[in-house]
């Protein structure tokens, strides 16, 4: 029975990888911080005050999560060495698939787990909005842009995440000229603030006859979705430029129908939000103006500005060329993150959803200030 033995000498040494986990998801704070939060919410006219409430118990759930995760994971692995001893003394080969599963399965939890203990920043819980946008080059941009729009759904998907499109603008011919994307999930934003900036394509153009190669690029903006949050940011309603068109792109039976969809432009700064898919005007400028609010923050405090009134045209920080990845089809396959070295060779799964690699690297040189030097 060696295959047992290796898989019980594996299990203990993951030992000390979960006693490192537990000290850097900082279990015994997280106690204290539960049992205040516990006590807060049996105090006297608690409920008077809504979103303090709702704040405590999205925090009191989340701590609980993170304990539960932890205490689950470690029930986990000595489950599975205990069923390992088992079949060494029993001598039955049967549980040796069961075995290599749930220690394939253990193993990608761990790292999942490893992963999210690098996420320290103000709002890596919340929800993420993800914009698109394609860059120069007509329908080739845009191809790529929906191609991106594509690969993010999945890599929701493949997390257990919710998504939601917020708003769908279709290019000329094919793809999209900009899309919003929400996703909900725990720790969204914090996985994927790393994809912010210009992403470059090279291949063979579908849509060139001459079958010659192509370069094109697209932008992503990753704002965290503060929904619930204190946004105490002012914006004077002289500042916003609003505007309400017919929705378009495939939405329901609403669609096409109402001048409901939702366009500000926030004139100091040049920024521009939109909405088209919910089921009203109302809903549609709720959501634009939560994202205008999310977008201004996550400018003010990434370009560490003193107020939101210093934002000048910040959203041109974003410019083209300046690729922090590469994602090459011909002459040979690769997705090559420039910021970290990180590359994948198997381009078919990275637009499949496949990034966790690129996130966990770009998450550790976060944390370490290991970047490659350019």
């Amino acid at each position: 029975m060696i295959e047992f033995d290796e898989y019980r000498a594996r299990l203990l040494a993951l030992e000390p990888d979960l006693a490192e986990l537990g000290r850097g998801l900082g279990l015994q704070a997280a106690a204290e911080e539960l049992a205040a939060l516990e006590a807060e919410a049996l105090t006297e006219g608690f409920w008077n005050d809504l979103a303090r409430s709702q704040e405590v118990l999205k925090n009191t759930k989340r701590l609980r999560d993170k304990m539960d995760g932890f205490k689950k994971l470690k029930a986990r692995h000595e489950d599975i060495l205990t069923l390992c001893e088992m079949a060494l003394e029993e001598g039955d080969a049967s549980l040796l698939t069961e075995v290599a599963d749930a220690f394939a399965a253990l193993e990608r939890d761990l790292s999942s787990a490893r992963l999210a203990t690098l996420l320290s920043g103000q709002y890596d819980n919340n929800n993420v909005i993800v914009s698109f946008h394609a860059g120069a080059g007509g329908t080739e941009a845009q191809d790529w842009a929906q191609m991106l729009f594509r690969m993010y759904t999945r890599w929701a998907e493949r997390h257990g995440f919710s998504c939601k499109t917020l708003d769908y603008l279709d290019g000329d011919e094919a793809g999209i000229k900009s899309a919003a994307l929400s996703i909900e999930g725990e720790n969204a934003y914090g996985y994927l603030k790393g994809e912010h900036g210009v992403h470059r394509l090279v291949r063979i153009s579908p849509f060139d006859s001459s079958g010659r190669r192509h370069t094109s690029f697209a932008a992503l903006e990753v704002m965290p979705d503060l929904s619930g949050e204190d946004m105490s940011i002012d914006i004077r309603d002289e500042d916003l430029q609003v505007d309400t068109y017919r929705s378009g792109g495939a939405g329901g039976q609403h669609v096409n129908k109402t001048e409901s969809a939702i366009r500000i432009t926030h004139i100091p700064s040049g920024i521009v939000v939109a909405c088209q898919n919910e089921r009203s005007q109302h809903q549609n400028r709720e959501v634009a103006m939560r994202m205008l609010k999310a977008k201004l923050l996550e400018i003010k405090e990434r370009e560490h500005l003193d107020k939101i009134d210093d934002i000048k045209g910040a959203q041109r920080a974003i410019e083209w060329g300046s690729q922090i990845r590469s994602y090459v089809f011909m002459p040979y396959t690769l997705a090559k993150d420039h910021r970290t070295g990180f590359e994948n060779g198997n381009i078919g799964a990275v637009m499949d959803g496949d990034i966790d690699g690129f996130v966990s690297a770009y998450l550790t040189a976060l944390a370490t200030g290991n970047w490659v030097t350019k």
